[in-house]
């Protein structure tokens, strides 16, 4: 088996990760509610058990992502994280009292921070080129998992029996029965998944050769490039940065050859607080900030308004699952023959459009029940219509302006700005489920600074190819 076989195997085991999360999601969301009841939980338990999860994917991602970036394998993490998931929702199915049910979720939310290992291994395994394709291909998967799982509730909904001392009812079964998944999926991981090398690792040894016939001092070649000529980068360099920066923007050679550390010479402050950077984790924490909201306001604004049941709710979330992931994969075409930042300004501005569409026609509806149905059909479309193109293109350009040699780090960084917004996000929305005009104005506001943001930096928030090859224009008109 060549190694594109390997690649093809191991991108399709992601995927099927990825919508095992999706899955997991829908089938223990629409239960943890009575199952808390039953367990005499307060009603605040809800958020937290909710939160629980974000956090302590929130934490570990990063450290996930440290550990990939120094063992340069995401297998043995993939396999390591997937054990806190069996545990975790082993422990949901025993549920004995609402303090272990918390702790469950706390549990299992550790697995999900190897998901920044698996977009760091994703980056490395990616041309740029192509990057933005296969970013949207996984989140789809995820979005298939939030679509699927629906359909696993009901036959566990009619769970009535005992396996042992244990009591596998409705609110049980969907701990098991993800247990049981992610158990499979040890295997499928270990049958399938490759650490295959990295794309850029091929040309390394060429890249190296030609610089140390550039460089004066051969002792530096496999650290750093000259300010003028890096050796290998996937991140936009500017011919005004001071010295220190410009040193911080070069990448060492990937290959067996590389420095063993590949923190070495990183710097935090330099690596995340550059303005393009900045703009993007923004991006990340505004979208799912509120996206996040939404979900939290709209089953009681339908409930309220349109006397949405179980059934019409279901349907809803079913509809908008199939148009977010026929979105990704649309941004998924697109982004083959539109650049990166092109596709999150379009995204903004959808996003925009559908927050207005909402202050003027939900906050206040009027002119019957026809009307205020279809206004809400269009403002949420508007809304599913813009979250793919801003989630991949946001993801996508991110990985190309950070280092690659830390990227497992850079993307926990990432994702943990992005669950930071996923526990935020409900909090503030749940207690305004009653005053929309507030609610909206502020996901409106947040909407509005980072398209500003965006327009202002746009010019840096494009590949390094891009650069260099507008750099030649320039030079050679």
């Amino acid at each position: 088996m060549d190694n594109q076989q390997k690649r093809n195997l191991t991108f399709l085991t992601i995927g099927l990760i990825f919508m095992l999360s999706g899955i997991e999601y829908a089938v223990i969301l629409p239960t943890i509610w009575r199952y808390l009841q039953i367990l005499e939980a307060p009603p605040y338990f809800l958020g937290l058990g909710l939160s629980a999860f974000s956090l302590s994917g929130l934490l570990t991602g990063p450290l996930f992502g440290l550990w990939s970036d120094r063992s340069k394998t995401t297998k043995s993490i993939i396999l390591f994280s997937n054990l806190f998931e069996i545990v975790g929702n082993f422990m949901y199915f025993l549920g004995h009292s609402k303090w272990l049910l918390l702790n469950s979720r706390l549990v299992a939310g550790v697995g999900a921070g190897a998901g920044s290992s698996i977009f760091g291994f994703l980056t490395r395994s990616t041309r740029p080129e192509e990057r933005a394709g296969i970013f949207a291909a996984i989140m789809a998967c995820r979005q298939a998992g939030l679509l699927v799982g629906p359909a696993f509730n009901l036959f566990l909904r009619l769970c009535d029996f005992k396996l042992g001392p244990f009591v596998v009812n409705k609110y049980t079964s969907p701990g098991i029965f993800m247990c049981l998944l992610w158990m499979l999926l040890q295997f499928v991981v270990l049958a399938l998944y490759w650490d295959v090398p990295p794309i850029s690792s091929e040309g390394g040894a060429v890249m190296m050769e030609m610089k140390r016939g550039e460089e004066d001092d051969e002792e530096e070649v496999p650290l750093m490039g000259s300010d003028d000529e890096p050796v290998h980068t996937y991140r936009a360099v500017n011919s005004d940065q001071s010295d220190a920066s410009a040193s911080s923007d070069v990448q060492p050679v990937h290959g067996p050859s590389s420095a063993p550390n590949p923190f070495k010479n990183f710097s935090a402050s330099r690596e995340f607080l550059r303005e393009e950077v900045v703009v993007l984790l923004t991006a990340q924490f505004i979208t799912l900030f509120n996206q996040t909201a939404l979900e939290t306001m709209v089953t009681p604004l339908t409930q309220r308004h349109f006397s949405f049941g179980e059934l019409g709710n279901s349907l809803m979330y079913s509809l908008c699952g199939v148009e977010v992931i026929l979105g990704f994969f649309f941004v998924r075409w697109l982004s083959r023959r539109v650049a990166d930042r092109a596709v999150l300004a379009v995204g903004l501005i959808i996003c925009c459009t559908a927050c207005i569409w909402c202050l003027v026609f939900l906050c206040n509806p009027r002119g019957g029940y026809e009307w205020e149905l279809t206004a809400f059909i269009i403002g949420v479309f508007l809304q599913l219509l813009g979250l793919p193109f801003v989630a991949v293109s946001q993801v996508s350009l991110f990985s190309k302006l950070t280092a690659e040699k830390t990227q497992g780090f850079s993307q926990g960084v990432r994702r943990s700005v992005g669950g930071l917004a996923t526990i935020l996000g409900p909090l503030w929305a749940g207690g305004l489920t009653n005053n929309l005009y507030v609610m909206l104005g502020m996901m409106l506001a947040l909407l509005i600074m980072i398209t500003v943001m965006t327009v202002l930096s746009y010019d840096r928030l494009t590949e390094p190819r891009a650069v260099q090859s507008a750099q030649s224009c320039d030079s050679g008109g």
